[in-house]
């Protein structure tokens, strides 16, 4: 069983009455048993959940704080077979102080009691009043409910798959929280029972709060918040829960509800690890007198009747498009792609101080794309858009559908219309190499794309310019491009994004920039097959060389290279993520079979890409062998691919 580093948690925020213990721990206990239905592993309850955090001067009744020790007991009673983690919050007496602490629970035994540390004393809130904080603290182990439990802000709890630690609602708010030690000390998931009441703007605040926490910690962050059962005599608490995950927010509760509420979500651990593996600042990080500081770990088994790492059924979105904003944000993030692409070619211009550029335009997407970023960075630098030389050459697989617009898009574009035709040089060439032209192999592809690359160098020469490449991400991962062919320019503008980005950049220049007929266009290239078009067309004049029937739809291969390299996931995780992702558009036997293709390419094309040429970074993925991506050429795929070989 595998669950690929994935574990399940949720924040509740229960119904509850102040000062009844008995009443919150029925409905404690009543959610555990339906959390474990659900396979959840961590269960985060509110700050104070058993008594309720608004029980004020009655925490100094010792009734109450007697109920409350006596409620933890039932719920540790109702946890004996539950193989899950649950905290909940509770006042708690130790040596003559009151305790504001979360108790950390599994297995029918309480495995660590963590106090707050910073109390609030201002405005509305009155902590100090009747809490210390853990400073406060001189044990580090305390009798609870007969047993000895470790008591502390330095505990580390491991748990299957995951190490988490816990901090209380205040603790965030402060200039260094708990948490961010904890992380340096191993947590993956920090734990924060709160009880935040509402005031107008808090909540987006509350929100930035718990998203840029776990994005500083690389870390997930699980907020469970005190709801309306709260006293009501001068706040009004929402029950604000949320899950976060390296800064997105990955679940939610509903707020205002006098039912009880739970939010839950799989937080990728393995993919935090690998994150911070990667992140040399965060694996560098030390502060002053670190080497003082000394946390302990408490291991917690799972149930013997229990399988360690069960498969895990995913609730979680996973973004069958990770390149692609989301929708809300396309103009947004499509005007800062664009604007790095402009900004980098007209930076190379004022360097060289050349006046003039040379591309090739095909018709197909990629070169649109380029072109595009040409007019702007042209426009941006007031140079007249007739020093760009777009040049058309057709060879013997170029459609009517694609030289139209390639002429047409120049022309509503205003640059030098330059058509070349490679037939003539190309079947020269073939007498010289003694190729026979009815033999469509790669020698007779490459000998075209060269070609027009030698065209295109020349030409540049001529004017004085610069060549620039068109290719994008995609087809650097996969090698889909020819050596010294299209694989070589002078500057390569899309060489940091991806085929599915290059069609949404496309759309948006498209419906923001241009005159309607510039608009009318690109929408056909857009609707165009992806093609070389280095083998003839149809008798009817159409496409016949479809790319992704050769290599697999790049809305995959994208997938793969994400998950890949920004992940950092090994190939079976992959393929279990991307039955997610694509269950409704290609089975498993596809998606196996391409991502074996997309691995086998990656690996025996490296050579193009640890000679490609300069191109700006886009993403957070590039393949520059001077940046991103170091990798031997002569790397082998077989471990990759052995691991794939297993999987059905």
């Amino acid at each position: 069983m595998n669950n690929y580093g994935f574990v399940k948690v949720a924040a509740t925020s229960p119904a509850l009455k102040v000062a009844d213990c008995k009443f919150n721990t029925d409905e404690i206990i009543k959610i555990i048993k339906d959390a474990d239905k659900q396979d959840i592993s961590i269960l985060l309850f509110p700050e104070m959940c058993i008594t309720a955090y608004t029980c004020q001067d009655l925490f100094n009744q010792r009734i109450l704080l007697d109920a409350a020790l006596q409620s933890l007991r039932s719920i540790c009673e109702a946890t004996t077979n539950v193989d899950m983690i649950v905290t909940v919050g509770l006042p708690l007496e130790i040596e003559n102080k009151l305790y504001n602490v979360a108790a950390v629970i599994h297995g029918g035994k309480v495995q660590g009691i963590i106090p707050k540390t910073f109390l609030p004393n201002y405005n509305e809130f009155y902590d100090k009043r009747w809490f210390s904080s853990s400073y406060e603290l001189k044990k580090n182990s305390i009798k609870v409910l007969g047993g000895e439990v470790p008591v502390g802000i330095d505990i580390i709890f491991e748990y299957r798959n995951c190490r988490f630690a816990v901090e209380i609602c205040e603790d965030l708010w402060a200039p260094i929280p708990p948490s961010s030690l904890h992380i340096l000390f191993g947590a993956d998931i920090i734990l924060n029972p709160s009880a935040s009441p509402e005031t107008v703007g808090k909540q987006p605040y509350r929100r930035s709060l718990v998203s840029q926490q776990s994005a500083r910690c690389i870390a997930g962050y699980v907020y469970a918040a005190a709801g309306n059962g709260e006293s009501t005599t001068d706040l009004v608490f929402a029950g604000s829960s949320m899950i976060a995950e390296n800064g997105e927010i990955l679940a939610e509760g509903e707020r205002f509800s006098f039912e009880s509420q739970t939010c839950f979500a799989e937080i990728d651990v393995e993919k935090l690890r690998n994150d911070r593996l990667k992140n040399k600042t965060f694996s560098s990080t030390e502060y002053k007198n670190l080497e003082n500081v000394q946390y302990r770990t408490i291991k917690i088994d799972w149930l013997k009747n229990v399988d360690e790492n069960p498969e895990i059924s995913l609730t979680r979105f996973i973004n069958p498009t990770p390149f692609v904003p989301p929708t809300e944000k396309t103009n947004e993030r499509c005007s800062e792609i664009f604007c790095i692409q402009v900004g980098a070619l007209a930076k190379r211009l004022l360097h060289t101080t050349l006046q003039t550029c040379v591309v090739g335009v095909s018709g197909g997407l990629d070169s649109t794309l380029a072109l595009l970023v040409m007019v702007k960075a042209f426009d941006k630098l007031n140079i007249p858009r007739e020093n760009i030389y777009g040049i058309t050459m057709p060879g013997f697989g170029t459609t009517d559908r694609t030289y139209n617009n390639a002429l047409n898009l120049m022309k509503a574009l205003g640059v030098t219309i330059r058509e070349i035709s490679i037939k003539d040089a190309v079947l020269q060439h073939f007498k010289d190499i003694a190729h026979d032209p009815q033999v469509h192999d790669i020698t007779y592809e490459n000998s075209q794309a060269r070609e027009r690359t030698q065209i295109l160098m020349d030409y540049a020469n001529k004017v004085d310019g610069l060549v620039i490449g068109t290719g994008d991400l995609s087809e650097l991962a996969l090698g889909w491009c020819t050596y010294n062919g299209d694989h070589m320019s002078m500057y390569a503008v899309n060489t940091s994004i991806p085929k599915t980005l290059v069609k949404t950049l496309v759309k948006w220049v498209a419906e923001t920039q241009l005159d309607d007929n510039t608009h009318n266009i690109l929408l056909d290239i857009l609707d165009t097959p992806i093609s070389p078009e280095l083998l003839p067309a149809g008798t009817d004049g159409k496409i016949l060389q479809i790319t992704e029937d050769t290599v697999g739809p790049y809305l995959l291969h994208d997938f793969f290279l994400y998950n890949m390299l920004r992940n950092g996931f090994e190939p079976q995780k992959i393929y279990f993520l991307a039955q997610h992702a694509f269950k409704e558009q290609y089975s498993s036997k596809e998606i196996l079979k391409w991502l074996k293709t997309f691995y086998r390419r990656f690996f025996s094309q490296q050579f193009k890409r640890s000679c490609m040429p300069d191109g700006p970074k886009v993403g957070s993925i590039n393949l520059s062998p001077r940046g991103d991506w170091r990798m031997p050429s002569d790397a082998s795929a077989t471990l990759w691919l052995q691991q794939l070989d297993t999987m059905q």
